[in-house]
């Protein structure tokens, strides 16, 4: 049995903490959940150094990881409290130089992939985002694609040069907010039509810039429309911030469905552990807006549903192939703001999906942490 960690997140739902009544997942006191070949570690929060349950607390998650995965296997349990947390936190950061980063008050990032390029990632990402905060959510995306940003001209705003803000004592960038959607790219700090001539871990520190310098507020919701395929860039990501979650965007056709396996793989991968949000089926089918019940299905019929049922992921919906849609996103008039046209209609019901997917991942899943690899 290859183990996960939603396998030890299962198992250790039933260990109940005496002083709540409630289990030790859902009071958010397991964190640090790494799996070796014969051995499965984590830490367990208490409120107070001095709690009398520790000793019963880690005999519990010992017997429980036995009984519900693998009676052999070994099971190392830290037992720390939040003031000692706390206090390793501020140490962290007093020997790091280190403030505390702008993506604390962010509840949501959700990482939008793709496992090849040309099948509407950056199209779904800025529409998905738009319809978003069109539904009154605060909503932020960030343009990951160093090497091919697009994200300006999908917004008509290629021309926007973000300004830097002093916030205690250091600059913070402020992003673009077009759509009611807070933006950054590297596409803003670039001359258009210039290449992006960068080798791996310089294009990993842009952005993390991005990331850690942008004044990026209180938000719901931040997309980040990630590069194609699988690079250096989605582990910058996961090793920088926790992901909530990942969207994986593909077409109907073999093709583009043999590499979203590999995106979801990747993102499912024992050392990654980022939940599948959910899959979404663009160019699903083309329909004449001036026929809107004719649907022709150019690249195949609902491949990216099946593949979600195979993997048993969710699935978030699907986007037709609308002239408009092109057209809309070429002059910077993303589709997903109008409700009321075939593409709006079909954006704003993956919107609601995906906001009813993410909540049940945050009821049912331990919050994702930052990868350490």
């Amino acid at each position: 049995m290859s183990i996960k960690k939603s396998h030890v997140i299962k198992a250790l739902r039933e260990v109940i903490f005496p002083d709540a009544g409630k289990n030790i997942i859902d009071l958010e006191m397991v964190k640090n959940i790494k799996i070796a070949s014969e051995t499965i570690t984590f830490d367990v929060l208490l409120p107070t150094a001095n709690n009398p349950n520790k000793d019963s607390l880690k005999n519990a998650c010992i017997k429980a990881i036995h009984e519900k995965i693998d009676k052999n296997i070994s099971v190392e349990v830290n037992i720390t409290s939040q003031e000692q947390s706390k206090q390793g936190k501020q140490d962290k950061q007093t020997e790091q130089g280190e403030q505390e980063s702008s993506m604390e008050s962010v509840k949501n990032i959700i990482a939008i992939a793709s496992g090849k390029g040309g099948v509407g990632k950056s199209t779904v990402a800025t529409n998905l985002a738009v319809a978003m905060a069109n539904k009154g959510y605060n909503v932020g995306l960030l343009d990951a694609d160093m090497f091919g940003p697009s994200i300006p001209k999908m917004f008509n705003a290629e021309g926007a040069q973000p300004v830097a803000e002093n916030e205690n004592g250091k600059d913070k960038i402020v992003p673009v907010e077009k759509y009611g959607v807070k933006m950054l790219s590297i596409g803003f700090f670039v001359k258009a039509g210039d290449a992006t001539i960068w080798r791996g871990p310089m294009a990993s520190n842009a952005l993390k810039q991005l990331m850690n310098d942008g004044k990026w507020g209180e938000l719901d919701y931040l997309f980040v429309d990630l590069p194609p395929g699988t690079s250096d860039i989605h582990l910058t990501l996961v090793q920088t911030v926790a992901v909530t979650g990942a969207i994986i965007v593909s077409t109907p056709q073999p093709m583009a469905l043999a590499d979203a396996v590999k995106g979801i793989s990747m993102f499912d991968h024992e050392r990654i552990q980022v939940p599948i949000v959910g899959l979404i089926e663009n160019m699903a089918w083309f329909t004449p807006e001036e026929l809107p019940e004719n649907k022709y299905y150019i690249f195949g019929k609902e491949g990216v549903k099946n593949l979600a049922q195979e993997r048993n992921v969710p699935f978030l919906g699907q986007i037709p192939i609308v002239q408009s849609i092109r057209e809309d996103g070429d002059n910077g008039i993303p589709s997903g703001a109008n409700f009321d046209t075939i593409v709006g209609k079909s954006f704003s019901d993956v919107a609601d999906n995906t906001i009813k997917q993410i909540e049940k991942r945050n009821q049912n899943q331990a919050p994702t942490e930052k990868v350490n690899t």
